[in-house]
């Protein structure tokens, strides 16, 4: 019991803004975790421009080994929250075992896999495809499996009514809902099939990157400089991760695993009123991460890479942006403030923009860490 309460003592200390009128960052008191992660962010960036001025030659090393630093920081940060917030909800025991227990398998299965792969590759690559598909199908039916039963435990919280808004006199657009996600899942299929060529094919590398990449936007996206009411926040770069990932291994394989970070943010910190609006906020918005990698192939721009990669994360996080509003209009407009807002759509827009910031930043981050040449050579060898 004890260790429950401390549990919930720290996550809450560590992760949430102070009650105070907004919530985060531009109102209210920094969360401890954000409040850390802005000082070491701070500080690798200076230590970057130091070397940059006084010591060029040693400037790319140092970015190299700041993105590295960083990355394990996010990571081990992201597992502490991870087992904080299991700890805090263990008294409910459903959360535990049909969402908590299943994610930590399947990312576990998907680090696994993709080191054991990695390391088959290396010693003997030709022994390594017939391992590779077996990791690959034990992952997928992982990953199908977790979806199963996340899908049941929400399906169970909206029905009973009690932490969800499913009022009688919300009367969402049911039809719009629907067609607009298989209008947004229809326009990124067709995407991935005229503007990448390449063979959509996982190999050990790629899954070993894949793996660390979700992680690690898993854990960034867990330092909220900002939250919003109704769900969504301002993060410390979460989607670049992502958009990196996307730019380096094409549009394919970036929007597979921009589906697989929006499931994870579907259980992070779920806001879930209707089951279109779950694949609107959540596996769509953030499948449409991938399309960062959009322009990563295009020859006009290869001299140019911050250019390549800014243009198609500004892509990516319009298409994510564009999602969201569909579930403003759609789904939330039912609790829009009317008397602010008689058009739904100036709502909807006016609300999600918080995503255009986490846009911008992922832009800037992205085109700094493009601008060292021992970051792009390790994402010429992947």
């Amino acid at each position: 019991m004890y260790n429950d309460l401390l549990a919930t003592f720290l996550i809450d200390k560590l992760t949430e803004a102070s009650a105070e009128e907004g919530t985060g960052l531009f109102g209210g008191r920094i969360s401890v975790i954000a409040f850390a992660t802005l000082c070491i962010f701070a500080a690798l960036a200076i230590l970057c421009a130091v070397f940059y001025f006084v010591r060029r030659d040693k400037a790319g090393k140092v970015l190299w080994f700041s993105f590295l630093a960083f990355t394990a920081y996010a990571l081990i940060v992201g597992i502490l929250l991870l087992a904080l917030k299991i700890r805090k909800d263990s008294a409910k025991e459903r959360i535990v075992w049909l969402v908590f227990v299943p994610i930590i398998i399947t990312l576990a299965l998907i680090l696994a896999s993709g080191a054991v792969a990695f390391v088959l590759h290396r010693k003997s690559p030709d022994k390594s495809r017939g391992v590779m598909k077996i990791l690959i199908s034990v992952c997928l039916a992982a990953i199908f499996i977790t979806l199963v039963l996340v899908a049941v435990y929400y399906y169970t919280k909206i029905s009973d009514g009690k932490e969800y808004y499913t009022e009688d006199w919300a009367h969402f657009n049911s039809p719009a809902l629907y067609v607009s996600a298989f209008a947004l899942v229809a326009f990124t299929v067709a995407a991935g099939a005229i503007f990448d060529k390449t063979p959509f094919e996982f190999g050990s590398k790629t899954i070993a990157y894949a793996g660390v990449c979700v992680a690690l936007s898993f854990a960034l996206s867990y330092v909220k400089l900002f939250r919003m009411p109704q769900g969504g926040s301002v993060t410390l770069v979460s989607m670049l991760p992502i958009m990196i990932f996307a730019y380096a291994f094409g549009l394919k394989k970036g929007l597979v695993v921009g589906l697989v970070y929006g499931i994870l943010q579907s259980v992070q910190d779920p806001y879930i009123i209707h089951p279109a609006q779950f694949l609107l906020d959540y596996p769509i918005a953030f499948t449409m991460l991938g399309t960062a990698g959009l322009f990563s192939s295009l020859k006009a721009f290869e001299k140019t890479p911050q250019l390549q990669f800014g243009a198609g994360a500004l892509v990516g996080g319009i298409l994510r942006y564009v999602s969201h509003i569909f579930s403003g209009v759609f789904a939330f407009g039912a609790w829009a403030d009317t008397e602010k807002f008689s058009n739904l759509w100036l709502y909807s827009i006016a609300y999600n923009s918080y995503v255009l910031i986490d846009v911008a930043l992922v832009i800037v981050a992205g085109a700094i860490l493009l601008s060292s040449k021992s970051f792009r050579a390790a994402i010429a060898k992947k």
